[in-house]
């Protein structure tokens, strides 16, 4: 007798304040944290979603108590958000998530976004 998989898909939250299909229950982002300001960061994160891949939109999101901005883009045919929160004057935080185009997760590409902004700051 056969066996049957069953897979569970349904909507996930996406770091940006979206939703998108996917697998949930899943680790799907990092978050890294910098003594740099939110611009600064911001500028970063742009720039190596750009450099990666495509980069689709940038967004402020205004219903936040901290100034959040998002940029969304594609690298590597994998769906990529990324939200850079201001959490005190000159420290921000950095969450990125992945999906694949099926809803799975690429957290290695997700830790690889991460260290690049990291090292476009320190370039700085």
């Amino acid at each position: 007798m056969g066996a049957l998989a069953v897979l569970v898909a349904g909507c996930v939250d996406t770091v940006s304040g979206g939703k998108t299909g996917g697998v949930p229950f899943i680790k799907d982002s990092l978050e890294g944290r910098y003594e740099r300001p939110l611009d600064e960061v911001f500028g970063a994160a742009k720039e190596v979603v750009s450099a990666l891949g495509v980069l689709n939109t940038e967004s402020i999101l205004h219903s936040q108590t901290n100034a959040v901005k998002t940029v969304e883009g594609k690298i590597n045919q994998r769906n990529v958000w990324i939200r850079v929160e201001a959490v005190e004057p000159k420290v921000t935080a950095v969450a990125v998530q992945t999906r694949t185009k099926g809803g799975g997760v690429d957290i290695d590409l997700a830790h690889v976004i991460e260290k690049e902004i990291a090292l476009k700051l320190g370039a700085r």
